[in-house]
């Protein structure tokens, strides 16, 4: 396809057209005006630069390696000179540069981005912590998209750390009961035993030895209750019984604020249900059932209230009050929602979900059928394969989906034990951890049809949308036959089928006529083929479910577990949600609603939405009492419990009272700089005191100021009657090897090394492979154009020519005639 450098140089023709339609209009010979304009015409294209793209593939014999060497000071605890030694291994055979990271923090994002440049490749040595700057998955996507490959390379701890974190809120209500969770961490995966204490301004109040063999092991601390207003300290400290590298990470504290019980106001609450059990007990209620006043109260918690309740100015009323900062709980029941004439009312407005009952036909369904023939191994496509994996895994559109994954070589393997629902973390994680170890099969076979044997058995009882991935080289000749028959069956039971191709040099992938297997399989049966080259992700886009009303679904009468869709969200972050519903309301959310808990067939449980400036919580479930039929007891007890208290916090956001002059300050690390704001709702003089010193303040808003303070030394330290903790350097947070970058750069088309070893045998012939790139060159089409006007004008020039002397040959003829 031709472009163009200049294309603005084609309004020149419009012109030249006029000239010539003028010439023509005045008599002009007409063969030479036409001519003369195709020659205009075509020296414009020529000034207007043309030019097409070809393609072709180059490759480097010595490509250029720069090594991030990770030397802060949480690498102390791995061996030395890791990087040096590779480096040096590296730059014997290709040019090799290498970047010393040192300090008391770790920039790793910054020195990704820094150093794609997109004609080199990166080897980052490092425990894959990084604390300040770039996002390292922010970066390794702009370095894939950049063309530079990066490598991990794993470096081996030596000794072990151990570091203690509590976590937990700040702002907390007197003689309310509260949880913190102390995280205990090691760098290595070793048993250890240590003695934790827990102090509440200096009084010990919870202290157990430990023995732990998990990297990261976290100790809920209940019933912790502040009984005084104002500031006081939590200050947690292990003592390990075998070696620990730098005690300076077994101290931590964490600064508490203790407040009055917030304000609430309720709407229609039974007073004998468990949800009003909770309320009385936690907050300040008001059950006058009004809307008068309604802004000195945090939130609004509205029980199983008909619409009819609500008029329109009522709901101006709570639009207001959500646009003032403040937050909204409606819980469900008989006389709520779908049941209570939520449906296009005044009320559902401000709602997160609308009060539509569904029927869903079921969630979706997908099977990953992974190539581990050893010819991925033999053209190093098995990274890509599995890398694909886990970026299909993390795809947003499966947060709900079930996900089974089936390996194939020599024949199919279950890896994943059926289909399994990501949405729980815990399962997600395990799922990428086995396709993180799958290894190639023994034999040199390809059976994919075996696979897909699997894959249709676990399939054939589902419903809703199905959906098979083959990921694979495309050497599937000898299976061809068996699996065109199976992949017949599989998409005739309406199961979407997609093979993503990773091309490879590999000769099997094509037939006698030169075309590819996966890709003629995949014509036959009508599924989708995705060729995708060596290092790329196949973008798949999953569309959203498909729902259908159902007017007389009434959602009641039956046994519904419940699962955490969203574990990361405030209110369930902190929260295992155990046990079932027997009934709810059934309702369909909104867009930009965020589900939170749903059932185990999809049905929202808890749905939250951000409305102005205000939050909404929808509970489509009862108060745990109800009318006719109890639905959420289990809602409301044990453990399930504080998903009450954590929704009305959520709702009730900031639960300081507007009045005076309020601080917040969140605690902080050393060396890490920390923002606070005051907020003036009383005249006066803004003024803080950060241990007795003057702050200086910025006016960022109406009444709004901000410092940054970075207090000194560790410990605590008082602002204005604040409490602010400082902690060690978050270099000491997180020791030992990060995981998760293992699997981020598999995600980004990189490969990992266990060892510097392998890494040194293994990089640069890697390197040479990855530094072949599909380059298009720009080649000028302009001399085309010139040569077709210059022989356009030379032919016409000539046939002028040609006739002139044929009609002066002519004129001599009849003058010696007459003669």
């Amino acid at each position: 396809m031709v472009s163009f450098e200049n294309p603005e140089m084609f309004w020149l023709i419009i012109p030249v057209l006029i000239a010539g339609i003028y010439l023509l209009k005045k008599g002009a010979k007409r063969g030479l005006i036409i001519s003369r304009i195709i020659v205009a015409i075509l020296l414009i294209t020529a000034l207007a630069s043309p030019f097409i793209l070809v393609a072709r593939i180059t490759s480097d014999t010595n490509p250029n390696i720069v090594v991030i060497s990770d030397e802060t000071e949480s690498m102390e605890i791995f061996s030395n000179g890791s990087a040096t030694d590779l480096y040096e291994a590296l730059t014997a055979k290709t040019p090799t540069s290498i970047v010393r990271l040192t300090g008391d923090s770790t920039a790793l994002g910054d020195a990704i981005v820094q150093y794609s440049t997109g004609d080199n490749q990166i080897v980052l040595v490092s425990d894959g912590n990084s604390n300040t700057g770039e996002d390292v998955e922010t970066a390794l996507q702009f370095a894939k998209e950049m063309g530079t490959t990066v490598y991990y390379v794993q470096p081996e701890v030596q000794y072990n750390d151990i570091s203690v974190e509590i976590e937990g809120d700040k702002t907390v209500v007197r003689n309310n009961e509260n949880q913190f969770n102390l995280v205990v961490t090691q760098a290595m995966n070793q048993e250890i035993t240590y003695k934790y204490e827990l102090y509440s301004d200096d009084t010990l109040i919870s202290s157990r030895t430990i023995t732990q063999t998990e990297r990261t092991k976290t100790i809920p601390i209940t019933q912790v209750k502040f009984k005084t207003l104002g500031a006081h300290t939590l200050r947690a400290k292990i003592t390990p019984s075998s070696y620990d590298y730098d005690p300076i990470n077994n101290e931590f504290y964490k600064a508490i604020y203790v407040i009055p019980k917030p304000k609430i106001r309720t709407i229609g609450l039974d007073v004998n249900s468990p949800l009003a059990d909770i309320l009385l007990n936690l907050y300040d209620v008001s059950r006058t059932g009004e809307l008068d006043n309604i802004d000195n109260y945090k939130a609004l918690v509205i029980d199983n209230t008909n619409a009819n309740t609500f008029t329109e100015a009522d709901v101006k009323v709570l639009e207001n009050y959500l646009n003032e900062g403040n937050g909204i709980i409606v819980v469900g029941g008989e006389n709520a929602y779908n049941f209570g004439g939520y449906l296009d009312s005044p009320i559902e407005t401000i709602l997160p979900v609308t009060s539509k009952p569904t029927d869903w036909s079921g969630g979706r369904n997908v099977v990953l059928l992974l190539d581990i023939s050893p010819s991925t191994t033999a053209h190093q496509t098995l990274g890509d394969i599995l890398g694909n994996a886990l970026n299909i895994l993390n795809n947003e559109k499966l947060r709900d989906a079930y996900v089974g994954v089936i390996a194939f070589g020599s024949q199919g393997k279950d890896v994943s034990g059926g289909l399994q629902f990501i949405g729980v973390a815990s399962t997600l994680d395990s799922l990428q951890s086995e396709i993180e170890k799958l290894t190639p099969s023994a034999t040199s076979e390809t059976s994919l049809d075996q696979g897909l044997a699997i894959a249709q058995g676990w399939l054939k009882d589902e419903h809703g949308e199905m959906d098979i991935i083959i990921i694979s080289d495309g050497g599937i000749e000898k299976s061809y036959d068996a699996s065109l028959k199976i992949a017949k069956e599989i998409v005739s039971s309406d199961v979407n089928l997609y093979y993503i191709h990773i091309k490879s040099s590999a000769p099997s992938q094509m037939d006698s006529y030169g075309n590819y297997y996966a890709e003629d399989l995949m014509n036959a049966v009508g599924g989708v083929y995705f060729p995708i080259n060596m290092g790329e992700r196949a973008n798949i886009q999953f569309n959203d479910l498909q729902q259908t009303q159902n007017q007389n679904d009434t959602g009641t009468l039956g046994t519904y577990p419940l699962i955490e869709l969203n574990t990361k969200h405030f209110i369930t972050k902190n929260i295992d949600i155990e046990g079932s519903v027997t009934g709810y309301n059934d309702v369909t959310p909104k867009a930009g609603a965020d589900r939170l808990i749903i059932t185990n067939t999809g049905k929202p449980i808890l749905t939250t939405w951000r409305y102005g400036l205000g939050r909404v919580a929808a509970l489509t479930t009862d108060n745990g009492l109800g009318a006719n039929s109890m639905w959420a007891t289990e809602l409301y007890s044990g453990n399930n419990s504080k998903l009450i208290s954590s929704t009305v916090n959520w709702a009730i956001g900031n639960p300081i009272e507007k009045t005076g002059a309020v601080v917040e300050a969140p605690d902080t690390w050393y060396g890490t700089p920390g923002t606070i704001q005051l907020t003036m709702y009383d005249e006066g003089i803004p003024t803080l005191k950060l241990d007795g010193k003057t702050v200086d303040l910025s006016l960022t808003g109406t009444n709004v100021y901000e410092a940054v303070i970075e207090p000194e030394p560790i410990g605590m330290h008082d602002l204005s009657g604040y409490p602010v903790a400082v902690n060690y350097a978050l270099e000491y947070r997180n020791m030992g090897l990060n995981e998760d970058i293992l699997n981020l750069v598999k995600a980004n088309g990189g490969t990992i090394y266990k060892s510097v070893s392998a890494a040194r045998s293994g990089i640069f012939e890697e390197a040479q492979t990855n530094s072949e790139k599909l380059v298009k060159d720009t080649v000028s089409q302009k001399i085309y154009f010139l040569l077709a006007a210059l022989i356009i004008f030379l032919g016409e020039v000539t046939i002028r020519r040609i006739k002139e002397i044929k009609e002066m040959k002519q004129q001599e003829k009849e003058i010696r005639h007459e003669a």
